[in-house]
């Protein structure tokens, strides 16, 4: 008999790694963490939602990426110094952690009664954080940043809404702060899993064979939207130009932890980390209730891009 895998990715047998049991403070629940290596060192900044319904980002850390300490304090919290405290009134959520240049960056949402803004804030040491801007305008979110400029430009993947359908686009800069010359990158497909909102989840990973972006599809059921993974490849001096996507998820929700939580049906992630043998783990929120982990290679992931 043929044996099947489910998904591309593969679930560590100990999921969830972090659950709010493992909050050092009271809090609803701990999700979409952002993640990388630092002094030898995984690097977790988890989105905690307080019991009023706001987040702030936490961190933790690991030595081996499966077993993480929880800090004792949020490292980032909603800004009391303007512009950033109107827009981060109801929270920062989502961070996604990117080293370009030497400098560790942390792209995350900002949310208000205004609705979302993607925000930039950057750190040396992932103790102290320096906010650098407000990057968008309402209405976007999912903000990842290239590790390398692009034809001289820091360049971004983001997801505005507009009619309710979220695409993803890509947006320029020469300073980090004013972006423009937005282009789309890729569009949902109305007849596949991915065809209501899709958004970048994790940043670009640099390939031989192009950027690697695995990003989240979203498709409306009666009975509320369902979240999974995919993959895309994009050609590494035109990130206009599509090389490859998936035509099915890398990774959907299955088990008990995904399906049932807070939002039910929900695989999103924030970050990968790619290991010296090719291997990459992905950490991903489920059911906006629990950090979880899945592997496999980076290779599979540009092969499922590729095969059809």
């Amino acid at each position: 008999m043929v044996q099947f895998k489910r998904d591309v990715l593969k679930r560590w047998a100990r999921n969830p790694i972090i659950t709010l049991e493992d909050i050092p403070y009271p809090c609803n629940t701990v999700f979409n963490g952002a993640v990388t290596k630092f002094k030898d060192k995984y690097i977790i900044l988890l989105r905690v939602e307080d019991r009023r319904g706001h987040s702030v980002v936490v961190k933790a850390q690991s030595e081996d990426g499966y077993h993480f300490v929880v800090e004792k304090k949020p490292c980032l919290f909603s800004s009391e110094m303007e512009p950033f405290k109107t827009y981060e009134a109801r929270g920062v959520e989502d961070p996604r952690i990117m080293q370009v240049e030497g400098i560790y960056y942390v792209m995350y949402t900002a949310y208000s009664r205004y609705g979302p803004r993607i925000a930039l804030a950057k750190t040396e040491d992932f103790e102290t954080y320096e906010r650098v801007a407000l990057v968008s305008g309402p209405g976007n979110k999912d903000g990842v940043l290239f590790p390398e400029r692009i034809n001289g430009k820091y360049t971004r993947l983001d997801r505005p809404i507009a009619n309710e359908i979220g695409n993803i686009w890509a947006s320029y800069s020469d300073d980090l702060v004013y972006w423009g010359n937005s282009e789309l990158v890729a569009e949902i497909r109305r007849d596949y899993w991915d065809s209501f909102r899709i958004g970048a989840s994790v940043p670009p990973i640099k390939t031989e064979q192009g950027w690697l972006e695995i990003y989240h599809g979203v498709k409306m059921t009666t009975s509320g939207p369902i979240y999974r993974l995919g993959v895309f490849l994009l050609a590494l001096d035109d990130i206009s130009k599509m090389l490859g996507r998936s035509e099915v998820p890398i990774l959907s929700p299955r088990e008990r932890y995904e399906r049932i939580g807070d939002v039910n049906n929900v695989v999103f992630s924030c970050g990968a980390v790619v290991e010296d043998n090719g291997e990459i783990k992905v950490y991903y929120g489920a059911a906006d209730t629990c950090i979880c982990l899945a592997q496999g290679t980076v290779q599979e992931l540009i092969d499922n891009c590729l095969e059809n």
